[in-house]
């Protein structure tokens, strides 16, 4: 180094102790200010830094300043499922507790509450923009319990004159999640201009699971616009701010498990601007979720101002009736389009019809398995005696191939003919695995995202719905982990028994020089799918490994059912049918003859031209 440049780290270095020993200590924040924005909705969710006077309020909040003084009380309602507690400042649901669940923890599950949440409607009024939030309003309502089939209604409602007034009402069922929500200005046409109001909803997703990395992945806000659903925050580490320009019909902060949701009856959300705001150091919060939007304030004055709130599990037996809602059961993620169908109309009902019957959910899983291969067991049937069939002709085959030797083509094309003669299809035996790869995706995406196995135990694990963890790694494994989970483990060795197993059945195929083994690829793909698997949800590698064993049962059930001398007369008597034309071809047989028929002429074809390329060549020599 330069002596300059030593003096000036000595210097920097000074400043920094300097500092440290005569700044004033202050507790640290428990979120990133780098992550905090900067526009006004954010400034308007921080609590007010001291209490107003009279002529203080009155400069700020002009008309509203009355409303500006006063005591925050609490109003406690008990339903069959929730408590919610609400608040006079703001006249805002202050906290939310899901009384039918926990935390990975086992501590009460308080979806939202005062540190977390802050949900602000601004008032574009002549003096300025009025948070709602930082007003106090007056209610006649007290603590309560309501039951299944009753309901109550709460208005809190913020006196300015006579009929003069801003009114909040929630109208609360006895059982369920969802809260109507109605927002109303009466006689304020003189305060209130016809600018929009600005709604802003920052919401802080506690950890209410035990992976936290994980949570962070599938925290998202979602949200219904231009009819259809989006998100963001899905996977990202970073900061991420989408601006909306379509009107939004709903959004919902999602948890892993667990919503909190705004819905919109009447006008749309419009010029919404959504963010999903990470701190990575923060072991409280996964993400802060913050979405703004504009309302329709002469809606508001109209009795127009018609909302709902949705607290609760995300559940899809209970999203998908949120009628005022458009695709809102959407929120549980069933996978991609083409395989949605098959978890929405089978795999969702099914469980919550076995749940009538199996209280413990590895016996569901189990019982789930064998209805599915029982479905399966023609196809599994049908696969198995075309592989005999086809292991019946490798003594052929291995004649075939010491006359063409390593000619791939020649081998092909004699293979080709040999199925045709004796009126065997190669692609029948694919139909099974090809059946089945769609449901094996499917329960891929449907596990991560059933609440239902939240929390529940089987055998070693605590909870099916995460991972089962009951090896801890002094050090982590890259692409695998600290952990190791059991069931994953025993998942792959019966995968990898299963290959062996499936590999001693399947006829062998002719292997191309210069290309790998096929069945070595067998034996890799289950090990690389053990590294993928050893942080998905226990139930899903469970099921897995079930499936697999009762897939070896079931063929080894079909192979005494299969005669080979049976299937050998079977070929030979085909042979014999096809080439007398006793019998027809098969629509396969015909594409394949036509192929084989288009090769050959393709290869003479090839041939002459290549030998009229040699000639002339040859001719131009002589010359």
């Amino acid at each position: 180094m330069e002596r300059n440049q030593i003096i000036g780290l000595a210097l920097i270095m000074m400043m920094l102790v300097g500092y440290q020993i005569l700044a004033p200590q202050t507790e640290p924040p428990k979120t990133n200010p780098a992550t905090q924005t900067k526009s006004s909705a954010t400034a308007a969710v921080a609590p007010a830094p001291r209490q107003l006077d009279s002529v203080a309020a009155k400069a700020i909040y002009g008309d509203f300043a009355s409303a500006a003084i006063g005591t925050a009380k609490d109003i406690v309602v008990e339903t069959d499922d929730v408590r919610l507690t609400f608040s006079t400042k703001g006249g805002n649901v202050k906290e939310v507790l899901l009384k039918k669940f926990k935390t990975y923890t086992n501590a009460p599950l308080y979806l939202i509450d005062e540190q977390s949440s802050k949900f602000n409607l601004e008032l574009p009024t002549n003096k300025g923009t009025i948070n709602l939030a930082d007003l106090y309003f007056t209610t006649e309502s007290s603590n309560q319990v309501i039951t299944t089939g009753k309901s109550t209604k709460l208005a809190f409602r913020l006196p300015l004159g006579a009929n003069q007034y801003v009114e909040q009402t929630y109208t609360i069922q006895g059982s369920g999640y969802l809260i109507d929500y109605d927002v109303q200005l009466v006689g304020l046409d003189g305060l209130v201009k016809n600018e929009p109001t600005r709604l802003v909803w920052q919401d802080k997703l506690k950890q209410l699971e035990n992976d936290m990395a994980e949570n962070r992945k599938v925290v998202t806000t979602n949200y219904y616009a231009d009819g259809e659903l989006s998100d963001i925050g899905r996977g990202q580490s970073d900061n991420v701010e989408e601006k909306i320009e379509q009107p939004v019909s709903w959004f919902a902060h999602k948890n892993k498990y667990f919503l909190s949701a705004f819905i919109t009856k009447g006008s749309s959300l419009s010029n919404a601007t959504l963010k999903s705001l990470v701190n990575q150091s923060d072991t409280t919060y996964i993400k802060t979720m913050q979405s703004e939007g504009s309302l329709s304030t002469a809606d508001l004055k109209a009795g127009k101002g018609n909302f709902q709130f949705f607290f609760g599990p995300n559940d899809y037996q209970i999203v998908k009736n949120i009628g005022t809602a458009t695709d809102f059961g959407d929120n549980v993620d069933l996978g991609y389009a083409f395989l949605k169908p098959l978890n929405k109309f089978f795999f969702v009902p099914m469980f919550s019809f076995l749940e009538k019957f199996f209280s413990n959910y590895g016996v569901l899983i189990v019982v789930l398995v064998l209805i599915v291969k029982l479905l399966m067991t023609p196809l599994v049937y049908k696969s198995y005696v075309s592989m005999a069939k086809m292991r019946m002709l490798a003594p052929e085959l291995a004649i075939i191939k010491e006359k063409v030797g390593d000619d791939a083509a020649k081998m092909q094309q004699e293979q080709m003919k040999l199925y045709q003669q004796v009126g065997v299809s190669p692609l029948s035996g694919c139909i099974p695995v090809l059946a089945t790869m769609p449901i094996l995706m499917s329960l891929f995406f449907l596990f991560p995202n059933l609440i239902e196995l939240r929390q529940q135990s089987f055998l070693w694990a605590s909870d099916l719905s995460t991972y089962d963890a009951p090896i801890k790694l002094p050090f982590a494994i890259p692409f695998y982990g600290a952990h190791v989970s059991i069931f994953t483990l025993a998942m792959t060795i019966s995968q990898l028994v299963y290959a062996w197993y499936n590999n001693q059945i399947t006829p062998a195929q002719v292997q191309q020089p210069g290309m790998p083994d096929m069945r070595m690829l067998t034996y890799f793909m289950p090990v690389m799918f053990m590294f993928v698997m050893n942080s998905f949800p226990a139930g899903l590698s469970f099921y897995y490994l079930v499936s697999n064993v009762v897939t070896i049962l079931q063929q080894q059930v079909i192979r005494r059912f299969v005669n080979d001398d049976k299937i050998r007369s079977i070929l030979e008597e085909n042979r014999r049918k096809i080439a007398s034309g006793e019998k027809k071809k098969s629509k396969f047989s015909d594409m394949l003859e036509r192929s084989m028929k288009a090769a050959d002429e393709a290869k003479k074809q090839a041939d002459e031209a290549k030998k009229q390329v040699e000639a002339k060549r040859a001719q131009a020599k002589k010359k």
